[in-house]
């Protein structure tokens, strides 16, 4: 087994290790609005998760690059809304496209073949052909800087005011969601993805 001091290896190393370590990780499509001159932002996150189902909060965690705010999160802490996404197997060529470094006033999405919807609570539109939506509020924005106090992760935990689920992976009766009609994209590490695999289940001890 070999050990590894956090503090001895590079962030690129760091990055490496938990990136392949911690996996499958959900992938959040997340739409913005920019308030300078109104461009509708798009862009795909790993390091993502549920915080709490009561209240419904989901938090994307966004990796700064020299110190500077990505567009996802400076139109959030801006706007403070948001659209997240999840990521299923006939969208995610589309979404990859969307990870491309683009100028702040010109929307990823003119790359790709998707569409902006309307949302019903906040004024940030979503994407049509995802099949699972959320709108949501900032609940929180966090901040958090290196050894050498240089800022490089803005964390963003939002709260979802509205569900928008497709018929095709939303069972009505019982409120569940059917997850091998939604067909979720996960990530790996590098350039690697993975389909929804093996399913099992165990029974939790009473």
């Amino acid at each position: 087994m070999y050990k590894i001091d956090a503090n001895d290896i590079s962030a690129k190393d760091n990055y490496k290790i938990l990136s392949g370590s911690v996996i499958p990780r959900p992938i959040a499509f997340v739409s913005s609005i920019s308030l300078e001159n109104q461009v509708v932002n798009a862009a795909p996150f790993s390091f993502f998760n549920v915080v709490s189902s009561n209240p419904p909060l989901l938090s994307i965690s966004v990796q700064r690059i020299n110190g500077e705010m990505k567009d996802t999160a400076r139109n959030i802490t801006n706007s403070k809304e948001f659209v997240i996404h999840l990521s299923d197997e006939s969208i995610i060529e589309e979404i990859n496209k969307t990870a491309a470094s683009l100028p702040q006033d010109e929307s990823e999405l003119e790359q790709t073949s998707l569409s902006l919807v309307d949302s019903e609570k906040i004024s940030v539109p979503g994407i049509r052909e995802a099949k699972i939506r959320f709108e949501c509020r900032l609940e929180q924005h966090l901040t958090f800087a290196n050894d050498h106090n240089e800022e490089t992760t803005d964390l963003i935990i939002g709260r979802v005011l509205c569900y928008h689920l497709h018929n095709q992976v939303y069972d009505p009766a019982n409120g569940y969601i059917l997850s091998e009609h939604l067909a979720p994209v996960c990530r790996l590490a590098g350039n690697d993805y993975a389909a929804l695999g093996k399913k099992f289940t165990i029974e939790r001890p009473l």
